[in-house]
């Protein structure tokens, strides 16, 4: 059991208290074990039971229920709250926008136990009628369980990845050839997976479905099966599966096929002759891919970029770009550590990213609007710049830079005044609250603080949480049209469930100048790894080294943070003491 895990099961356990109403010390326990559990770098698992309150920093009540949940897969509080709280409750705690206090009041009142029952109410308008809910809530519980049900069965990509590499290793054991290979929406990198799709050459078909039939976590669909073709899904996500199985000279046609999608594949191509793509692979058999676009008359087109949108066109004229790889980010900006809601000290997070070889780090803790991410006030702006100097002599060449995550108030202007911001080396401006507005009063929101002059980057353009939360409604092309006039980056948000700005917009926003940032957001030294998963967004919309904001060397943002600060024409407002 990892600590993610761990850390769900508590966080569950304080929810289902307070639905219960149970005592708020014990709540704010529980709560505070997960922080705690949130902050630890080391797996849990792997310590010695008797040593967890040491090595932990948790109590040793804590420390108890934490080793029994390891050992039996739960803790007694938390199976007995399991016991008498019906299971479509429970389901109903994971709705985005009503708490435990409000579910307690649906469950008591109304008789509410399942997110079914919960929207019957709402389409009678009956939890509109409850004390302290009203139409506004009603209509906003609707929405979620809309949304969630739209996003039954379909998984994040990680989890999609993870689930066909493992299925891609045990086909290749299972039938004894490396001819097996990921396809469809995971090789394509959709950042949402509906589909998990595998191709494998083989002359036994019947081995793969014993191997797949018997493996905990499918469920076969017979009706939808075949004798080359595997098809269910993933009991526990509901995401499908589907295993075609081929001969080895059919095995690059068929991975061909089943890697890009309807439009790339009919798309006509110059010749006439020659038809479309899918006609091409129909009439003849490949044991390449690069093979098949040679006959086609066309440049290499990557699997990212299979999805029919122009690529085909740009790919008669030769004019398909080199696209970003890993290796080509020399640095991480915006990232956080302990100063605000981070796991590990500015220390930690530096050295780590260094060891890495990396050659910079952009520190973007939270602002003082964000009290609920314990936000950086002026005085501890100070405190932590002060730090930032003494570590860039310790660890030179590498280099922090001095960032903050600022706040977009209401209204568009950045948190803190004129003479604290000025004290950044960048500023990345995001979206944390009043995420409900409409797309004017959104987008407005948004352009304002663009405009302002030290804004340095755009974070996470529209806050969405896939699977989790729809982002606010903003006119992306008004937003990266600004950008563009106001010489401001647009960062992607590299965490997996964010991914934002959407690779959908990137080819616009190159189209317009606009420099694109790979940011993990990373609270931990582990979120630096999800650099990789913006690396593919971008490659999804066609970005390039030249055009990524974080391919610059550490000298090269230097002279690029300090030209834009000589720049800066600071808007008329008051002098804050402490920086004046």
């Amino acid at each position: 059991m990892d600590n993610r895990a761990l850390i769900r099961a508590f966080r569950l356990a304080a929810s289902l208290m307070e639905l219960h109403d149970e005592n708020p010390f014990k709540i704010r326990a529980y709560e505070g074990t997960a922080a705690t559990l949130e902050r630890l770098e080391l797996p849990v698992a792997d310590m010695d039971r008797t040593g967890l309150p040491d090595r932990t920093g948790l109590s040793k009540t804590a420390a108890a229920k934490v080793a029994e949940m390891l050992d039996t897969g739960t803790f007694e509080e938390l199976r007995k709250l399991l016991e008498i709280t019906p299971p479509g409750v429970v389901e109903m705690l994971n709705i985005k926008g009503i708490g435990p206090k409000k579910i307690r009041v649906l469950w008591r009142e109304l008789g509410v136990e399942s997110p079914e029952q919960l929207r019957d109410a709402a389409e009678r308008d009956e939890v509109s009628k409850l004390k302290g809910f009203g139409k506004k809530t009603q209509d906003t519980i609707l929405a979620a369980l809309e949304f969630n049900q739209e996003s039954q069965g379909k998984v994040l990509y990680p989890q999609a990845e993870e689930l066909a590499d493992d299925l891609a290793r045990r086909l290749r054991e299972t039938l004894r050839t490396d001819s097996v290979a990921v396809a469809g929406e995971v090789r394509r990198r959709l950042e949402i997976v509906e589909t998990v799709t595998l191709v494998a050459a083989t002359a036994q078909p019947r081995q793969a479905h014993e191997l797949l039939n018997a493996l905990d976590g499918l469920t076969a669909d017979a009706r939808r099966s075949g004798p080359f073709a595997w098809r269910g899904t993933a009991t526990a996500s509901g995401v499908k599966v589907e295993v075609y199985l081929v001969s080895k000279e059919d095995f690059v046609n068929q991975l061909f096929l089943h890697s890009a999608a309807e439009a790339h594949l009919s798309e006509p191509l110059a010749d006439p002759r020659a038809g479309s793509l899918r006609q091409l692979v129909k009439r003849e058999k490949f044991y390449q891919e690069t093979a098949i676009y040679e006959k086609a008359g066309l440049q290499y087109v990557e699997p990212e970029l299979r999805e029919g949108l122009g690529e085909v066109a740009l790919a008669q004229e030769k004019k398909l770009p080199a696209l970003l790889t890993d290796e080509d980010l020399r640095g991480s900006l915006h990232n956080h550590s302990t100063y605000s809601d981070g796991a590990h000290t500015l220390r930690q997070m530096a050295e780590f990213l260094r060891d890495q070889g990396y050659e910079y780090l952009g520190i973007c803790d939270h602002s003082q609007a964000a009290h609920y991410a314990n936000g950086l006030s002026p005085e501890r702006v100070r405190q932590q710049q002060r730090e930032i100097d003494q570590l860039n002599q310790e660890l030179a060449p590498f280099r922090i830079f001095k960032g903050i995550e600022s706040d977009i108030l209401g209204d568009g202007n950045l948190d803190y005044s004129n003479n604290v911001l000025e004290s950044f080396d960048f500023i990345v401006a995001s979206v944390h609250s009043n995420l409900r507005m409409d797309e004017r009063k959104a987008t407005e929101r948004l352009l304002r603080a663009i405009a302002n002059p030290y804004t340095t980057m755009l974070g996470h353009p529209t806050g969405r949480l896939l699977l989790r939360r729809e982002g606010y409604p903003i006119n992306h092309k008004a937003i990266i049209d600004a950008c563009a006039q106001h010489g401001v980056i647009i960062e992607i948000n590299s965490n997996p469930w964010r991914l934002d700005l959407d690779w959908r917009w990137v080819r616009y926003a190159l189209d317009q100048g606009v420099k694109l940032s790979i940011n993990p957001d990373a609270h931990h030294t582990d979120g630096y790894a999800d650099m990789r998963y913006g690396v593919m967004m971008g490659r999804k919309g066609g970005l390039t080294k030249d055009m990524t904001f974080n391919a610059l060397s550490a000298e090269e943002m230097a002279a690029y943070f300090a030209e834009r600060k000589a720049n800066i024409k600071p808007p008329l407002e008051y002098k804050d003491s402490l920086f004046g």
